[in-house]
């Protein structure tokens, strides 16, 4: 079989009855030997990766939706879509499903849940006649109404001709009629019955039944049906909480008869959908789509007419920024916005855009920047669920907003800071409001969402406003919370554990936590401004101070933000660890940890053995120097042995790599010959020219008294050498060494300088001048004396 690709979407139905979207790619049907028959692949257009891999079953039923849509069920509460791109695409794959299960192509669903000879029965039925007829609209058959409604839902071809004949006649009015007389009479029978028919009627998915049933004249008949549900003892009161309870509210007068008529029916049937209904299944799900159409368009339809009205607009935001409006009348207008922005959603990505900055335009911003002020906890949460659309929909156009404030306002009543504060006083214990400011707060400093424009400049001078104007105001509670106390020293050793300073209170604990976990994402996502700000502030040292805090999950967040700053083995922030001494909090969080092994242990360690991986010198030479004492007693993992290796794998190069260019340091002026028997040849034919020079009694003369004057700066500086290669462990006996040995060797040194180089196994000459035969004889003499060279090596 051919394997034919097409562009598809992968859709999963997930438990809020909403499609989510797992990809794009492109979809094939091929034998797959693995599941043993023919499959619906579908691989990535990304990376090839597999996106869905699912058998063709004989007795799965596909169904086939809107030319461009194929749905399917493979598991109880596991339902799948495939959205072409391409009609033709869809028709393909349709195809072969349909080949695969012997089905016709020219249907829309492969399986149906009766058998088949009433399956053939119906098919008579249909033959003989165009529409189904319908039993007489009364009492006595309403039964009989019910059953036909029920048993055509099977079958799309018995759907349509059922649907027609229900528009035909006029019926649905007629079935109302009889739900006020049942009513009336409290015939709880024909009440059952007419559930089941109004539930089908609506079932059979058509837009034309929908206009009737949902007109102004019979929605609310249809409600009073869908109440006497078979399966409950008590019918609900559904009219009554339409009518009494639930008040139609009109921030601004609505002159709109057409569009006053739109919002009260779109109310009600998305009440009716999420309310009313029972939770369907997959396929009774695909029945009610053209329900879902319906309220989608009327939604388009409203906020279309609305955004059109510019005096409906301009008065709301006017009202709304007016100091002189009352709060209930401001918190009513908060909420028709909020309402309007969640409308906005489904629109389609260009309406939606002009739709926002029709919003913009009108001053949505500023009047945001009041009331999210406010006392008012309902027009704070109304406020923040506006702003998160704004935030979801254009963090540049927030960013763009706020950076203009500086120049018209206080640093107190800037947008970004009223979000912050509204984040630290949040009055929620579980702190869900705070939650959800730190995710847009975490939008918009993300630099990833930021517009690389010609000139780049957002994301600097973005990041350059909010450490001037805001960080400041963030880092408050941390900074309060962890203030140095001096009379802290004075406590004795093991009663650190309940620091003063830190937070014993949970809710003032959990803020911290969401503060340290926005600023890990400025050191994750922030390089210049978060390190200028963390080393003005000190605020690391700030941070550990939360090691010694009751609760673990906010020891474990200071934790993270030094795991972060870490993990970046940028040396400016080691340097600044080891110069403040910073891992004795997180080592005496260890200590204080003991032998329970839990997250916090873990955690620590994991640090630990980050920096041993990653062979962080520094920082192994800082731990193993000031604390391996504390933690060489801690063996059920090898990492601080390891570290100690580390630390004298690196000690030993350090001795190996001196040793080896010792003689350049102690002799810069001497030159090594690459072999002791022979010159080297360019040496060879340099001295050779410079016998023949006729100044070279004077080129020497001249080196000889440049010798003499920097003596004297290298006697100073000889002790100081020779006690510097004493403490790398240089081997001989160096703290034996008296003045009379610095004479000797400094003697020595002179005359290497000229005519020799040192190295560990014997001293070579370089140079043999052929008028320095006396010389020679007298350093022979002196090697024969018995006041000889100290040697650096054994």
């Amino acid at each position: 079989m051919s394997d034919t690709r097409r562009r598809v979407k992968v859709y999963t139905l997930n438990e809020d009855r909403q499609w989510d979207d797992r990809g794009t790619g492109h979809v094939s049907s091929t034998f797959v030997e693995r599941l043993k028959g023919i499959s619906l692949l579908v691989r990535a257009e990304s990376d090839g990766s597999l996106l869905l891999e699912s058998k063709i079953s004989p007795n799965t039923a596909y169904q086939k939706q809107q030319d461009t849509l194929i749905v399917w069920s493979e598991a109880d509460n596991y339902d799948l879509a495939l959205s072409f791109q391409e009609k033709a695409g869809c028709d393909e794959i349709w195809e072969k499903i349909c080949q695969v299960q012997g089905k016709d192509p020219a249907l829309d669903i492969t399986q149906d849940p009766i058998d088949e000879s009433e399956e053939e029965r119906f098919e008579e039925i249909q033959e003989t006649s165009h529409l189904v007829e319908l039993p007489p609209c009364e009492l006595s058959r309403l039964e009989e109404i019910a059953d036909l409604v029920t048993s055509v839902l099977s079958s799309p071809i018995r759907r349509e001709k059922l649907a027609l004949a229900l528009m035909s006649e006029g019926y649905i009015k007629k079935l109302l009629g009889l739900f006020r007389v049942c009513e009336d009479l409290d015939n709880r029978e024909g009440l059952h019955h007419l559930y089941e028919i109004v539930r089908g009627v609506l079932f059979l998915n058509k837009a034309a039944l929908f206009e009737v049933m949902f007109s102004d004249d019979c929605i609310m008949d249809v409600v009073g049906c869908l109440e006497y549900d078979p399966a409950l003892v008590q019918p609900k009161r559904h009219r009554e909480f339409l009518t009494k309870t639930a008040k139609f509210k009109e921030v601004i007068p609505i002159t709109d008869s057409e569009l006053r008529q739109k919002i009260h029916q779109t109310y009600r049937v998305q009440y009716i959908q999420d309310i009313i209904l029972p939770t369907p299944s997959v396929f009774e799900e695909n029945f009610l789509s053209t329900l879902t159409s319906f309220i989608f368009f009327n939604k388009v339809e409203i906020v279309s007419m609305l955004q059109e009205d510019e005096k409906f607009l301009t008065e709301v935001f006017a009202q709304l920024t007016d100091e002189a409006t009352e709060d209930s009348k401001r918190r009513e207008l908060v909420n028709f916005v909020k309402e309007f922005c969640a409308f906005s959603q489904t629109l389609q990505p260009q309406n939606r855009d002009a739709f926002f900055k029709t919003l913009a335009n009108l001053g949505i911003l500023p009047a945001l920047e009041i009331v999210m002020g406010m006392d008012d906890l309902q027009v704070r949460a109304a406020a923040t669920d506006i702003f998160s659309y704004l935030v979801e929909f254009s963090p540049s156009m927030v960013r763009e907003f706020v950076m203009q404030e500086p120049q018209q306002t206080d640093d107190d009543v800037l947008l970004i800071n009223v979000v912050i504060k509204q984040m630290i006083c949040d009055s929620d214990p579980e702190l869900g409001g705070a939650v959800q400011l730190m995710g847009l707060l975490r939008t918009l400093i993300d630099p990833e969402n930021m517009l690389a424009s010609t000139n780049k400049t957002e994301k600097t001078e973005f990041l350059s406003f909010f450490y001037k104007y805001c960080m400041h105001v963030l880092t408050a509670p941390l900074l309060a919370n962890t203030a140095h106390d001096k009379s802290s020293k004075d406590l004795q050793e093991g009663s650190t554990k309940i620091n003063p300073v830190c937070p014993d209170n949970f809710q003032t604990a959990q803020l911290l936590a969401l503060i340290l976990e926005l600023l890990t994402f400025c050191v994750e996502h922030h390089t210049y401004h978060i390190k200028t700000y963390i080393m003005n502030k000190d605020l690391l040292r700030r941070v550990l101070v939360l090691m010694n805090s009751k609760h673990t999950f906010l020891a474990l967040c200071a934790l993270r933000f030094m795991r972060r700053i870490i993990g970046l083995k940028d040396e400016y922030y080691n340097r600044y660890i080891i110069k403040g001494n910073l891992f004795e909090p997180v080592i005496n969080a260890l200590l204080d940890n003991g032998t329970r092994y839990n997250l916090l242990n873990s955690a620590i360690i994991e640090l630990f053995e980050f920096i041993k991986v990653e062979d962080i010198k520094s920082l192994i030479a800082h731990i193993v120097d000031n604390f391996y004492k504390a933690l060489e007693s801690i063996e059920y993992v090898q990492t601080f042995k390891g570290l100690k290796g580390r630390y004298e794998q690196e000690k030993d190069r350090q001795s190996q790599r001196l040793n080896r260019s010792v003689e350049t340091v102690i002799f810069p002026s001497c030159r090594y010959r690459r072999d002791a028997r022979s010159l080297d040849e360019d040496e060879e034919l340099w001295f050779n020219d410079d016998d023949d020079d006729d100044d070279g009694e004077a080129v020497e003369k001249r080196m000889e008294d440049d010798f003499s004057d920097t003596y004297g700066k290298y006697m100073e500086a000889k002790k100081g050498d020779l006690r510097w290669y004493h403490s790398i462990n240089l081997p001989g006996d160096f703290s034996k060494i008296t003045d009379a040995t610095y004479q000797q060797f400094d003697f020595a040194c002179a005359s290497l300088c000229r005519f020799s180089c040192f190295s560990q196994t014997a001293l070579v000459g370089l140079v043999d001048y052929p008028d320095d035969e006396d010389e020679e004889e007298e350093d022979e003499e002196e090697e024969q004396s018995p006041r000889k060279r100290p040697r650096l090596s054994s």
